[in-house]
């Protein structure tokens, strides 16, 4: 018998290290509570996680098996459990953090020292780190180059989930799913998705079908539903990235013309953006605390607790990015290009450290994956690899006029505006005190000046690449 830890993985279908175990023998699928890796979790993630559990542990039941929950160090009950049952063998698909490998590392040597066996495979990725280099060798610290590896490489076909009758039945610790309170955690108050193999093909369904071949024009209007949201269930591991890609290509062959096979492009260059980040997170896991890009005398991030209230609150007085962090509040999620906006204003506008706005993200996002998320701070503070020019600073009145024209996603999730024309709220900082108040006394003014800020920001920057602010160029 082998056992399958089940760590970000939370499906049977298309499944790498499952689906090599049952190939070999019988199966005993297990998942650890790891309270090392509890440690950065948070309530909406718990929630998710145990809502993935719940939905992989009824599929495993409904073929008369079974998940075993086990809670502590893994390699500590791992080789328990092999000696346990008799497992000859312990398969278990790779993580890239720094975390991560310390963990299989641990774990590695532990099964080693009782005589277990072992194999770890690359399932959460399509191309292992490594895999996709420069000429030379190294990682890629560009995407351009990355991705055009990426498209270009035969993507390996999903793998079907085991047969029924080479699966084992063990409850272990916990005959049923712990609370989060049993994990120390609260209940989460955000409004979290569903989770689970079965929620996630059908958000991949509907997508495909057709929001995919307009994904290009219009994913960026956070409104409009344009964009996938798959990614709590890739972070999660509750569908697999082959049969991701495999869905995008039936997509791809049923485009109409050149503009929607563009789309569907584009889609599955934001699938490569995520593995690149996964590569340079492997090969730098110093980039989750530190700067990717080193300047030459440091960055010089103000400190304002006040500033950095209002902005987690979502009080800002920009009606963007307020909408932003108050559905981040309510919902776990945010669209991408408010994200985008949000990080931006932090950095820039406010000129706060990164690292705030990437522990405030973790903290609330179910979605948070280390990787992704690290790089998307770090492009936005222009730290990172392949990262946004200092000198390119998001105009928060702009993107919000351009990619909410009616205000629909601003009145949603701040109901202060809601009764107000979107030209005024697009305008909210060209007004006085007075209309403001006559038109939204609830809502406040801009805590600070764009333009002045971008300002600021410009010679922070140019100070810390070593040059006078007061020279042009």
């Amino acid at each position: 018998m082998l056992v399958h830890w089940h760590r970000a993985d939370l499906r049977a279908t298309d499944n790498v290290g499952l689906a090599k175990a049952a190939d070999e023998d019988d199966v005993l699928p297990v998942f650890v509570f790891d309270d090392e890796v509890l440690a950065h979790a948070a309530p909406n993630r718990v929630a998710y996680m145990l809502d993935a559990l719940g939905a992989l542990r009824r599929w495993y039941r409904e073929r008369d098996a079974d998940l075993c929950l086990l809670r502590g160090d893994p390699s500590a009950v791992l080789p328990d459990l092999c000696a346990e049952h008799g497992a000859t063998g312990v398969f278990w698909n790779r993580g890239y953090s720094g975390l991560a490998q310390e963990r299989d590392e641990a774990v590695k040597a532990a099964l080693s020292d009782g005589g277990v066996g072992y194999a770890d495979f690359d399932d959460a990725i399509h191309h292992d780190p490594g895999s996709i280099t420069t000429n030379d060798g190294d990682p890629y610290s560009v995407y351009t180059y990355f991705w055009k590896k990426w498209r270009d490489r035969e993507k390996e076909p999903r793998y079907d989930a085991p047969d029924a009758d080479s699966l084992v039945a063990e409850a272990g610790e916990f005959e049923d799913l712990p609370t989060p309170e049993d994990l120390g955690f609260e209940e989460s108050d955000a409004d979290v998705e569903p989770a689970g193999y079965e929620a996630a093909r059908d958000r991949l369904e509907e997508f495909c079908s057709s929001p995919i071949f307009e994904y290009a024009e219009r994913r960026d209007f956070p409104w409009e539903g344009k964009t996938s949201k798959l990614s709590a269930h890739l972070k999660w591991g509750t569908i697999g990235v082959r049969e991701v890609y495999e869905a995008t290509e039936d997509a791809m062959a049923e485009a109409g013309d050149d503009e929607a096979r563009e789309s569907v492009e584009e889609f599955q260059s934001q699938l490569a953006w995520r593995e690149f980040y996964t590569h340079v997170l492997h090969f730098n896991p110093d980039v989750v605390t530190r700067n990717y890009k080193e300047y030459q005398e440091g960055i010089d991030w103000r400190e304002a607790d006040d500033e950095l209230l209002a902005w987690k609150d979502g009080e800002t007085g920009f009606p963007i990015v307020d909408a932003g962090m108050r559905q981040l509040r309510e919902e776990a999620w945010m669209h991408n290009r408010v994200r985008m906006i949000v990080a931006s204003f932090l950095t820039k506008d406010l000129m706060l450290d990164w690292r705030h706005g990437y522990d405030h993200f973790r903290e609330h996002l179910v979605d948070h994956d280390t990787a992704n998320d690290n790089g998307g701070w770090q492009w936005a503070a222009s730290t990172g690899t392949d990262a946004q020019p200092y000198f390119r600073i998001f105009n928060p009145w702009s993107q919000q006029e351009r990619y909410d024209e009616d205000a629909d996603y601003i009145a949603e999730y701040v109901p202060e505006l809601a009764d107000m024309d979107a030209d005024a709220i697009h305008e909210w900082h060209e007004l006085s005190d007075d209309e403001r108040t006559d038109l939204a006394p609830d809502y406040p003014a801009p805590i600070c000046d764009h333009g002045e800020r971008r300002e600021q920001a410009l010679a922070m920057f140019k100070r810390a690449r070593g040059e006078d602010p007061e020279e042009d160029g």
